[in-house]
């Protein structure tokens, strides 16, 4: 009896140690700057806004002037916004430039890679090479050129770093360049971590699940996929059969209703726990989706994912 007293003891110390450690704050964070990649729309515009509020010098990118011109309006004069296209290499350059004339000699505190884009969610056998490049563009590529372009920034105020990658980089439950692209920012984040440890950076992968935001809308995903289903060869197109797309988008019906997080404040508590906690975290699960169901399923046997992530599509007209 004794030793499970003292066994649940040890337990509760160990759980209120860690408690007392996660809240420890970075003090004298007012004032300081922050960069949000993708604030037109979802967790950057909201996170761009939260932070404003919060007192921090906000610089939010755009990809759109309607999207900084409504941001700039419902928030302080302090925020800052910039128009920018991550794909562009040499407007990543121009923006980097910028902010540094801008922020100098303090130096960056924070980075929070945000932008990205779905990309059309279709069978491979349907898709050509230019439906994978727009996400590995945007979400991979374009995520390393600004964190590379901002780095020495970050390091001069020994600052945050903030990617924000998908359960999509644990597990493909879509095919598309979509998962794809966060897989590589789930290895760019690691070795990224490691890389900037002597130099005081710290590095966050925040993994959310499915949210509504206009990225992951289902309307515009079942669109995306009609116009493909309509360019297809006819050869493919008996493969799958005529009522293969009704019959899928049923089953992604059902899965996003048990799937689907409505409040995307929940991404940006986690963004700003890794931008203000003396011990961020290295990775972020948001949504319940995302904590019970996915991570665990990308834990799992190959068969027992296949199984449960076949379940929740269509079989074409010609399987087996």
């Amino acid at each position: 009896m004794f030793f499970y007293m003292l066994l649940f003891l040890s337990i509760s110390c160990l759980w209120w140690q860690w408690r007392a450690r996660d809240q420890r704050k970075v003090r004298n964070l007012t004032g300081k700057y922050i960069f949000i990649t993708g604030c037109d729309t979802g967790f950057g515009n909201m996170a761009a806004k939260t932070f404003d509020k919060k007192g921090f010098r906000v610089i939010a990118s755009c990809l759109t002037e309607t999207g900084a011109k409504e941001l700039k309006a419902v928030t302080s004069d302090q925020l800052q916004t910039v128009l920018l296209d991550v794909r562009d290499s040499d407007s990543v350059k121009k923006v980097a430039a910028w902010i540094k004339a801008e922020v100098q000699p303090e130096g960056l505190w924070g980075l929070i890679n945000n932008a990205g884009v779905g990309g059309p969610s279709a069978p491979t056998d349907w898709l050509d090479i230019e439906h994978f490049r727009d996400p590995i563009e945007v979400n991979l590529i374009g995520l390393i050129n600004v964190t590379i372009n901002m780095l020495p920034l970050i390091k001069q105020a020994k600052g945050r770093i903030v990617n924000i990658s998908s359960v999509g980089g644990r597990i493909a439950f879509t095919s598309g360049g979509y998962c794809l692209s966060k897989f590589g920012v789930e290895g760019f984040n690691d070795s990224l971590r490691r890389d900037m440890k002597a130099f005081g950076v710290k590095v966050s992968c925040i993994e959310p699940g499915l949210f509504k935001t206009p990225l992951f809308n289902p309307a515009k995903i079942l669109k995306e996929k009609e116009v493909i289903w309509n360019q297809l060869p006819l050869d493919i197109k008996k493969q799958y059969g005529e009522e293969y797309l009704q019959k899928d988008a049923a089953k992604k019906e059902k899965l996003t209703k048990m799937c689907l997080n409505t409040d995307i404040s929940l991404t940006v508590e986690c963004m700003e726990h890794a931008l203000t906690s003396l011990h961020p975290c290295a990775r972020y699960i948001v949504g319940q989706d995302a904590k019970w169901f996915w991570t665990p399923l990308s834990r799992m046997p190959a068969a027992v994912q296949d199984f449960l992530l076949l379940r929740n599509r269509a079989k074409p007209a010609a399987s087996h």
